[in-house]
């Protein structure tokens, strides 16, 4: 695991300029550094030494110097690729899984991603045809961030790197921070960063005679298939996950497991026969995970390491994690990813972690809405919206309201992803300069037409494997490990795990008897039954509590009423929310965070 950053064109000082874009990046790669200057292209590499610690150095070159790589990820089936490079007569100088990627490319061309197994993000450059091809992984694991300045192509693991190019001119992208403050993460190609872009996952990004080319080479696609017997499906689950930790295990380092109260960490900790576990909790007794973990962890002969984060620690984190992610998330979860992460990094280089699951298998608690929903959504839509509008005409509030005007909607209308902070409506209304850009559902619709003969629940799985997987799951995974120079692997988000999670009757990831269905039928081999049957809680915050709390009110008011606040936001209408909140008056909490991450984000680097 490590980071990358470099750039295409003739640029003074060259050696200057990459040295301190490397330096932006060390945590990612504190073990070596290694720099390509020549021809038309400049790269550097931070290595997190894990696989062939002595020979597996970057940037990486084919036998004859033509073609450079620098590469982030791991590639698990590396070992079955070099075999047959080697048979093909391709020599190699190391045993890393870097060096099949440089031989595979000269096999292949860019056709070399449909072999590849693992999480990658990766540029490689031919000097002799003056070519720079790049990609990012299947699912978005590793990052892959490019912009164009004065006529040079620049790319790297992470954008601050590019502050420190020559000319690049910093702005905050206001139409990035319109969709944020709906998802709680940057949901576009562009980031918050004017003029810089990520490649989305499953992309490829060709740049030849100046000119830049990006295609999609991958799409999960869910099937429609006879549903099968459970105890087949079980089978088949059981067998393709093992054998995908297996494979993310492989390492010349220890690998550990992340351990919280769910069933996907527990799953994996209860695999993959290691010996140390990860977990943090809080210094609040309903938002702590630790007695769990440590039960399980002895139940199951594993060691556990657990850390206490405090409620000052957590606070004072805040303008670190934000630099880190690069863009604003609203995550509150991520600082204890972060902390999670640190505790592990003091044991152990690698850790697995349970992310994917939930987007492959059917385990978020809002996927069982179709279901709740059906005893009035048979009614055709003008009856459901006209009961709707009479259940609105009533004065007061009650629980019912939300359940009517959900069920007038179909589930194109009502779902974004987990998270909906703020609708367009309120967007506006808060913002002092808004520009009126995209509608949440003009950009989730290019998706929900690729899945319009599915059923509900597979549309909503499809929604957030292409935006709330990448925007927020895995930005924070990645973001936060390689803060504390820890690779996290995450064995259910392999191209061999999403083929059978595809192929799952509907009926067996979300029924009445529980979400992600048959992944908890297939714990209960491995797992007591109350851990295996626990229902989906994510990772608990305390920050409800918090922002009633006068210190942090205090905090975040100052926040809200700051220079940066006027310059983007009616202050009057978000310190409403923030007074509401403190009153009692309703839960504003992630509405208020959702704003409060992103001026915690902009005083890193825009104060």
């Amino acid at each position: 695991m490590c980071g990358f950053c470099g750039f295409t064109g003739e640029v003074n000082n060259r050696e200057y300029v990459i040295k301190k874009m490397m330096d932006c990046i060390v945590h990612r790669g504190p073990d070596s550094a290694g720099a390509h200057v020549s021809g038309n292209v400049t790269m550097g590499f931070r290595r997190l030494s894990i696989i062939d610690i002595e020979d597996g150095s970057q940037p990486m070159y084919n036998e004859d110097g033509t073609i450079v790589l620098v590469f982030n990820g791991e590639i698990y089936n590396y070992k079955d690729l070099r075999e047959a490079l080697i048979e093909k007569g391709h020599k190699f100088k190391s045993n890393a899984d870097t060096e099949v990627l440089v031989h595979l490319y000269e096999e292949k061309g860019k056709d070399m991603l449909e072999y590849l197994r693992g999480m990658f993000a990766f540029m490689i450059y031919d000097l002799k045809n003056d070519i720079a091809f790049g990609a990012r992984d299947f699912f978005g694991i590793k990052p892959f961030y490019y912009s164009m300045v004065n006529g040079s192509l620049l790319f790297g693991s992470e954008i601050k790197s590019f502050l420190e190019f020559p000319n690049f001119e910093k702005k905050v992208n206001k139409k990035a921070l319109e969709n944020y403050l709906t998802f709680q993460y940057s949901v576009l190609s562009e980031t918050f960063f004017e003029g810089v872009f990520k490649l989305m996952p499953a992309h490829y990004i060709i740049y030849e005679n100046n000119e830049l080319k990006v295609e999609r080479y991958y799409m999960p696609e869910f099937k429609n298939t006879e549903k099968k017997k459970l105890q087949q499906t079980i089978a088949e689950f059981e067998e393709v996950v093992q054998e995908s930790i297996e494979a993310h295990k492989i390492s010349d380092v220890e690998v550990g497991s992340f351990l919280s109260s769910g069933v996907d960490s527990s799953y994996i900790a209860a695999s993959f026969k290691g010996d140390k576990t990860f977990t943090v909790g809080f210094d609040y007794d309903k938002y702590n995970e630790i007695d769990y973990a440590k039960r399980l962890s002895s139940k199951i002969n594993i060691d556990n390491y657990s850390k206490t984060i405090t409620t000052e620690e957590y606070w004072n984190a805040l303008p670190k994690v934000q630099y880190h992610m690069d863009e604003p998330l609203a995550d509150p979860s991520a600082v204890a990813l972060y902390f999670v992460s640190k505790t592990a990094s003091e044991h152990v280089k690698v850790a697995l972690s349970g992310e994917g699951a939930d987007e492959f298998f059917g385990g978020y608690n809002i996927y069982r809405e179709p279901m709740d929903l059906s005893i009035i959504t048979w009614l055709p839509k003008k009856v459901r919206k006209f009961i709707a509008s009479a259940v609105n005409l009533i004065p007061f509030s009650f629980k019912g309201k939300s359940f009517f005007n959900r069920a007038a909607k179909d589930v194109e209308e009502r779902f974004i992803g987990n998270a909906y902070m703020f609708t367009k409506e309120e967007r506006e209304k808060i913002l002092k300069n808004p520009l009126k850009s995209y509608a949440p559902s003009e950009l989730t619709k290019p998706y929900y037409d690729m899945v319009k003969d599915f059923d509900d629940v597979t549309k909503m799985q499809f929604i957030d494997i292409n935006f709330w997987l990448i925007g927020d799951i895995l930005l924070k995974a990645d973001k936060m490990s390689m803060a504390n120079s820890l690779e996290v692997r995450v064995p259910y988000l392999d191209k061999e795990v999403f083929k059978a999670a595809a192929e799952v009757h509907p009926d067996y990831r979300v029924n009445k008897v529980a979400t992600k269905y048959v992944f908890r039928m297939a714990a209960k081999d491995k797992l007591p039954n109350e851990v295996a049957s626990k229902k989906k809680l994510g990772f608990p915050v305390p920050i409800r509590i918090w922002l009633k709390e006068d210190k942090y009110y205090s905090i975040v008011k100052k926040a809200f009423t700051s220079k940066a606040a006027n310059e983007y936001f009616n202050t009057n209408e978000i310190v409403s929310f923030l007074d509401k909140h403190k009153a009692g008056k309703g839960d504003f909490s992630r509405k208020i965070w959702t704003i409060y991450m992103f001026l915690v984000w902009h005083e890193q680097f825009f104060y």
